[in-house]
């Protein structure tokens, strides 16, 4: 019983305040001066640490792996010799395509010879021309033939100083997939891609891969400054700086997101690959010279509801609205401002927002007065629950 008195009593107090009937003085509005502010719009987001560019370390020998220079998690140099692959087929080959080197250029000393014989010969009638012709051809393919094994054989020596894997970057080894004793293939003497020896990344400078929401992707630009936390350094910030905005939408159980690159430095490699981070994008950080509340803002459909709250008289709205003005309900919209005469409307041309308060560009000056009062939805609610309340409790 206590309960129902107190409910009913509590009732009692809401319909005195807020429905007294024609009271205006029980409206719900209130008065703001018109002021500079800062605005500020971030974005929240989660997203994971990975390498900006990694290079997959291959050995362009097939053999087996005799050596294995780094272990996953070391800094090595350019040139520095990561792995080394038995050298004895790629010795033996080029032993080989020396020794027909040495063949070929012997065999290209007698051609010439016989060829400078073969001259002399024709001119003096003594060989036909057919035999003459023959022994050019032979001197022909002799110097053929030592082109070829010069090409062989420096094939060869590549063959064998590719049995040595050199680093190509200044970077941090993030995998080692082999170990020694392993016998790898090449990618270019087999049909797959051949074996990867190690995986690296410069991780000095990393980035962020974020999934932001299509409702907010479309406020990130290139360039934007990021905030960024893990959780293994939860008292220290990191700054990063959006680098992309990957075209293509990531769904997952009905949510549609975008990837935000966001490149941050890390000379002192804190920030490692997998880390899971919360990012905040700043999409907005503005001082403007003069604001108002968003809720001061009306526009063509509600202004007659809300300036009926103040008892503004009908037909001096319809003379307001009757001139169109270019950029309306887009950043164009109606103020209803104080004066010594009372209330009266206003346009004014807005800029940008934090959701709670609007950059004015022009119609105000500073320290004008403008009113704030609710929507047209919630003043329909507000009267549809007056009246619910006042047929709750009328006794007669």
């Amino acid at each position: 019983m206590k309960n129902y008195l107190y409910v009913f009593t509590s009732l009692l107090f809401i319909y005195a305040c807020g429905g007294g009937g024609d009271n205006k003085d029980t409206q719900f509005y209130k008065k703001q001066e018109t002021t500079p502010e800062r605005l500020e719009v971030s974005i929240e987001a989660s997203g994971v640490i990975e390498a900006i560019s990694s290079v997959e370390i291959k050995s362009k020998a097939s053999g087996e792996v005799l050596f294995l220079g780094a272990e996953v998690g070391d800094f090595v140099d350019r040139g520095f010799m990561l792995a080394q692959i038995d050298q004895r087929t790629a010795n033996n080959i080029v032993d080989q395509t020396k020794s027909d080197l040495e063949a070929a250029k012997v065999r290209l000393l007698n051609a010439e010879s016989q060829y400078d014989r073969g001259i002399e010969l024709h001119k003096q009638s003594s060989i036909s021309d057919k035999d003459f012709e023959d022994i050019k051809e032979n001197y022909a393919q002799a110097k053929s033939t030592l082109v070829r094994n010069e090409v062989s054989f420096e094939n060869a020596k590549i063959s064998l100083d590719d049995t040595e894997v050199k680093s190509p970057i200044d970077g941090t080894v993030i995998s080692r997939p082999v170990e020694v004793g392993q016998v790898i293939s090449s990618p270019t003497s087999a049909f797959g891609e051949g074996s990867i020896l190690m995986m690296m990344a410069d991780l000095s400078k990393v980035r962020v891969r974020a999934l932001v929401d299509e409702i907010d992707v479309g406020k990130v630009e290139i360039g934007q400054s990021v905030s960024i936390k893990v959780a293994a350094y939860r008292d220290r910030e990191f700054i990063g700086t959006v680098s992309k905005i990957e075209p293509k939408a990531y769904i997952q159980q009905n949510v549609t997101t975008f990837p935000v690159l966001i490149d941050i430095n890390n000379e002192d490699n804190l920030l490692l690959i997998g880390m899971n981070t919360d990012v905040v994008i700043q999409i907005l950080d503005k001082n403007v010279s003069l604001s108002v509340p968003t809720m001061s803002l009306r526009t063509r459909k509600d202004i007659y509801t809300a300036a009926a709250v103040l008892d503004i008289e009908k037909e001096a709205i319809d003379q307001f609205l009757i001139k169109a003005v270019d950029g309306e309900n887009f950043n164009r919209f109606i103020v209803i401002k104080d004066s010594k005469k009372g209330p009266y409307l206003s346009w004014v041309k807005v800029g940008v927002s934090d959701l709670y308060n609007v950059e004015v560009v022009e119609g105000l000056n500073e320290g004008d007065i403008v009113y704030i009062l609710p929507s047209k939805s919630l003043f329909d609610y507000q009267e549809r629950f007056k009246q619910r309340v006042s047929g709750s409790f009328s006794f007669g």
